[in-house]
Formats: C-alpha cells, sequence, structure tokens
C-alpha cells in the first residue's frame, strides 16, 4: 500500500496523468508547435518553475513561507551571467585585434566596470573565470546565505509570517546592494549582452544548437529537479517535514532537532531556486536586479499557490499558466492585468485551496467513475447481430 506521503507526492493516478501530460506539452507538442520565439518563451517560463517546485519543498511540506525565494535565484542567475560577461569580455577583446588584445585580456574588464572607470578586476570575480567554478559558486553561494539566514532563524523558532516578512525584506536588501554597487554588478541596468558559453552560441534562434536546445537542457532539468523532489517526499524526511509543518512542538518534543532539519530543505529549496536563475539567463542573455526585487518573489509564491502547494507538477502547471496569461492579458489589458492576477490568487486560496493540483484530483475519480459506468453499460448491451433477431 502506498504511503501518504507517497500518495500526496505523485498524486496517485492524476498525478501520474498529469506528469505524462506535462512531459508530452513540453517534449513533444511545444518543440513541433511553437516557433523559437514562443519555444524560448516557454523556456523562460520553466526557469521560473523551479522555484515554484521548491516552494512545494518548503512551504507545501516543510510550513515555510519565503517570501523572498527569488533572491536565490536571482543569485544563481547572477554567478552565471557573470562568467558569460568575463567570456563576452575576451571575445570583444580578440574581435578588437592584436593592438588591443593584452590591454583588454589582461585586464579582463566587463563594459559596465569600464564605463565606471574601474581598472582592475575586483577579487570576487576571478573565480567567474573558470566555468566549473562558476557552476558550483552558482549552487553554493545561494546555500550558503539559505544556511545563515536558516541557523540564525530557525534556531531562534522564528518562523510564519515573521520568518516570511524577513525574507521579503532580504529581496529589498539584495536590490539595494546590486543597484547601488553598479560598477561591480551594471547597476540598474544589470549584467548584458549574454550570448556564448565556452564558444557556444546560446542565443542563435536559428538553429537547433542555440535557443532550442537552451530549451530542452531546461526541460531536462525540470525533470531532475521533481526527481530529486519525489525522493525527498517519499524518505523519511518527507514524512518528518510534513509532522514539522503540522505538529512541531511534537516532532521537538521528540528529540528532533527541528532548525537543523528546516534548514537542510530551505537549502534545498535555495539550490534549485539558483539553478532555475542560472538558466533564465541562458534563455534570455542577461540578469537584471529587478529580477531580485519583491514583486518577482511574490509571482512565484503565486506560480506555487495556483498550481497546488502539495503538487510539484503542479507547481509547473501553475507557472505555465500564470506566466501565459501575464504575457496575455498584460499585453491586451495592461490596466486590468494585476487586478486580474489579485484575484486569481483569492480565488484560488479561498475555493481551491488545493490550486491545479487539487482541482484534478477531485475531478480524476468522477471521471473514472464516469467511463467506469460507460463500459458497464456498454459491456450489458446484447450483440448488434442479436438485436435484430
Amino acid at each position: 500500500m502506498k504511503s501518504l506521503i507517497y500518495e500526496k507526492a505523485l498524486g496517485g493516478r492524476s498525478g501520474l496523468i498529469g506528469m505524462l501530460v506535462l512531459a508530452a506539452l513540453l517534449l513533444i507538442i511545444f518543440p513541433i508547435f511553437l516557433d523559437t520565439f514562443r519555444l524560448n518563451l516557454m523556456g523562460r517560463y520553466l526557469s521560473l518553475a523551479f522555484v515554484a517546485i521548491a516552494l512545494v519543498l518548503c512551504w507545501g511540506y516543510g510550513g515555510i513561507l519565503s517570501l523572498g525565494q527569488g533572491v536565490f535565484w536571482g543569485l544563481g542567475g547572477y554567478c552565471m551571467a557573470a562568467f558569460l560577461k568575463l567570456e563576452a569580455a575576451r571575445n570583444i577583446a580578440n574581435e578588437a585585434g592584436t593592438d588591443q588584445i593584452n590591454a583588454l585580456t589582461t585586464v579582463g574588464l566587463p563594459d559596465f566596470m569600464d564605463w565606471n572607470q574601474i581598472t582592475e578586476l575586483p577579487w570576487f570575480w576571478y573565480p567567474f573565470k573558470n566555468f566549473p567554478l562558476t557552476l558550483a559558486l552558482m549552487f553554493l553561494i545561494p546555500t550558503v546565505l539559505a544556511y545563515i539566514i536558516g541557523v540564525a532563524m530557525f534556531k531562534r523558532r522564528v518562523s510564519g509570517v515573521y520568518f516570511a516578512i524577513i525574507t521579503q525584506a532580504l529581496c529589498w536588501i539584495m536590490e539595494l546592494l546590486f543597484v547601488t554597487r553598479q560598477g561591480w554588478t551594471g547597476g540598474i541596468n544589470g549584467i548584458t549582452d549574454l550570448r556564448t558559453l565556452l564558444g557556444w552560441d546560446f542565443m542563435n534562434g536559428e538553429h537547433w544548437t542555440g535557443q532550442r536546445l537552451v530549451y530542452f537542457i531546461t526541460v531536462i532539468m525540470i525533470g531532475v529537479c521533481i526527481i530529486l523532489g519525489r525522493l525527498i517526499l517519499t524518505s523519511k524526511l518527507g514524512k518528518l517535514l510534513v509532522a514539522l509543518r503540522d505538529t512541531e512542538d511534537r516532532v521537538r518534543f521528540s528529540g528532533y532537532d527541528v532548525a537543523s532539519f528546516k534548514t537542510f530543505i530551505f537549502c534545498i529549496a535555495a539550490a534549485m531556486s539558483a539553478l532555475g536563475g542560472g538558466l533564465f539567463v541562458m534563455n534570455v542573455g542577461f540578469m537584471s536586479p529587478k529580477l531580485v526585487t519583491i514583486e518577482p518573489s511574490i509571482y512565484m509564491v503565486i506560480f506555487c499557490a495556483v498550481g497546488g502547494r502539495m503538487s510539484l507538477i503542479g507547481a509547473v502547471y501553475g507557472t505555465l499558466v500564470v506566466s501565459y496569461g501575464r504575457t496575455y492579458f498584460s499585453e491586451q489589458f495592461p490596466e486590468l492585468w494585476l487586478f486580474a492576477l489579485g484575484g486569481v490568487f483569492i480565488l484560488v486560496t479561498v475555493i481551491f485551496p488545493k490550486g491545479l493540483a487539487g482541482i484534478v484530483e477531485s475531478a480524476t475519480p468522477w471521471l473514472g467513475k464516469v467511463f467506469s459506468k460507460t463500459g458497464e453499460q456498454q459491456g450489458s448491451q446484447p450483440p448488434a447481430e442479436a438485436v435484430g433477431t
């Protein structure tokens, strides 16, 4: 018999159906029927879905509502953007000619540093010259920050709305840091004009090795995160997370280190979010401090709530539905879009608290009964040859 946590993680039959439909959409239907621009748009949406999946783990199952999850997503994006910008600076030096190669490549300065009269690459930029080290830092920096926050907050038993407010304030701090340190981060414009990764032109929209390949990489990484999330939720840790969410004091009195478990799942969520940020940069070719503000983090919570905060697959659906709706309605009805989004969030919270996953889960048994009754009625009818005799 499946355990309760297993059924919640997979959603039973409805979860299997949702997973198969999602795989068909992402791997077959979208690549065949969407042009490169629209497919790239889906890749951008999916890069946000990493945060929604992370929120399912830390909010849906762990009871940790983070309103600043976009910070970890943004840090991952800035790490990837830093490496790509240094490569772009080297490419510019090579194209400039022999006379300027030594001056430009020795310093290795991005254009925004040159504009701000910085004559030497800051020491903390040097690790981003190496791609494997960049990948490690892309996960390490957000995870370490999440660990510091987790230890500082959970050891003091800060939770609920207080923790949510603190993480929201973190967004404002990071935005201020990225904007004011213009010579180091590109300021309000961010890090732009990113096109190549180790010589690979990933922004090429005319060939399948460009943007389409980035899209498929994003889809594969989404699948990896869903599998990792399921492994966590179907393990003893998953059961403990639910217990922490519902009866934290009882778990603490049983001898478990509640703060350590909360910190661990918060760090896992930060690492997942950072992966999404790095892939976002690969999909769009830039990173901006506007993407680390409070507003994107609130959107990410809405993605999770609409899809279903107890469903890993539902989080992806919620991201795609809300993001596409935001793009479409903001173009058609720009003045009404925010009101519509607020109405959707209220509707989901009050009427459909389990989100899209809950609706599908409720409809699946009913559809099964309808089809089974139809089959029984067809089986009880006499053969066509016997009707006329």
